[in-house]
């Protein structure tokens, strides 16, 4: 194996949104380098960050309608029953919602948790208040889907968080994902929140590490056995 096939394969892939934030970076550092060399090779450990922040690994994704897999790296924060946002359309009947909140060290490439096709998308202004909190569901800036599935209707919602102050989202109403493409990003610190209909079982526990595009968060019905997988 070549040296640079090597390389490859171990480095990281960084996604297209954080090359301006890492240019900026790294101009800075040589900025501040004019005025004190110390800050120069601190600026370049935060360039390294930032870096670091918007690295997009590949995942293998298990392909079954029956799993709701993970949209987001980080640690299962909440595990409940709760009535969507207004705004996604999903009725006022609770729903198990799992909510995923990312730190500043996560991988902030967010990801479907199903296969469907994109029934609406619905923004919401709010606060920044911290996402770890409950209340950041209904108070914070946020960003929801609803995924038309094999199991009915599903809510994906993106919500900033204490330091995150830009929800990006890609996809588009009509679209069709995948489980485990990615449909968007959060800068630097927040929450994904997945709201399930009715004969979803939750098979994660609190405090979990969760792996977006990796791990199964819930699931319709009874395990069938061995399921395939894609790598994206």
């Amino acid at each position: 194996m070549s040296l640079v096939k090597t390389i490859r394969q171990t480095l990281v892939p960084i996604h297209k949104q954080g090359y301006p934030f890492i240019a900026i970076f790294f101009v800075m550092s040589l900025l501040l380098g004019l005025l004190w060399e110390p800050l120069m090779w601190l600026g370049f450990v935060l360039t390294a960050w930032c870096a670091y922040f918007f690295r997009d690994p590949q995942r293998l994704t298990p392909l079954d309608d029956d799993l709701v897999i993970s949209p987001a790296d980080g640690r299962v924060s909440s595990i409940t029953k709760l009535t969507p946002p207004e705004e996604l359309g999903l009725g006022s009947e609770p729903m198990l919602r799992i909510s995923v909140f990312m730190n500043v060290f996560n991988c902030h490439v967010n990801r479907a948790p199903m296969r469907g096709r994109v029934a609406r998308i619905a923004y919401r202004k709010g606060q920044f208040v911290n996402a770890e909190l409950d209340k950041a569901s209904h108070d914070n800036e946020r960003n929801g889907l609803v995924i038309d599935t094999a199991q009915g209707e599903i809510g994906v919602v993106q919500i900033a968080g204490l330091v995150a102050r830009r929800i990006v989202c890609w996809t588009s109403h009509g679209a069709s994902l995948q489980a485990g493409e990615r449909f968007g990003l959060i800068r630097f610190g927040s929450r994904l929140d997945v709201f399930l209909p009715a004969g979803a079982q939750a098979r994660v526990s609190l405090g979990q590490t969760a792996i977006a595009g990796e791990t199964v968060l819930a699931e319709f019905g009874s395990a069938k056995g061995p399921t395939i997988g894609r790598r994206d």
